[in-house]
């Protein structure tokens, strides 16, 4: 009887049912173009903006990391899922900020400039609703509840 209880509360630890796996195949997405992009950039452009190009390349790695982690289950991975997502938001409000107040830096758009305008704002409102479903799905202990 232990072992049902154990693979139920396994089953209410994951991250990767309902919807769930909609925001892990939006990661997916982002992971895929994100790294796409970053790579012809800097295979072709790479002196036209090495800042920007760069910080394509770490907005992909995080959005890879963030894809796995939400996929799998367990403590450990889901402290993996939240640094991801938090660096994720971090990252879109400072490049997002940067890109805005000093253009210089970015002659060229990343994923993460004007905080997503080319993706329609996706990378700003996607840590959001990453966070929220982390939350939500939190397991046990592992963050306070609210109240």
């Amino acid at each position: 009887m232990k072992e049902k209880s154990g693979t139920a509360a396994a089953a209410a630890n994951t991250r990767n049912t309902g919807p769930g796996r909609l925001l892990i195949a939006v990661y997916a997405i982002f992971a895929i173009s994100a790294s796409a992009r970053a790579g012809y950039q800097i295979l072709t452009k790479f002196s036209e903006a090495p800042l920007a190009y760069l910080l394509s390349a770490f907005a992909a790695l995080v959005y890879v990391v963030a894809t796995v982690s939400l996929a799998k289950s367990g403590r450990t991975w889901f402290k993996v899922s939240l640094a991801a997502v938090l660096v994720e938001l971090v990252g879109v409000l400072v490049v997002g900020a940067l890109s805005i107040f000093d253009a210089v830096q970015f002659p060229h758009e990343t994923v993460w400039s004007m905080f997503g305008r080319g993706y329609g704002f996706v990378p700003l409102v996607l840590p959001i609703l990453g966070l929220a479903w982390l939350y939500r799905r939190r397991p046990r202990g592992a963050v306070p509840a609210a109240g």
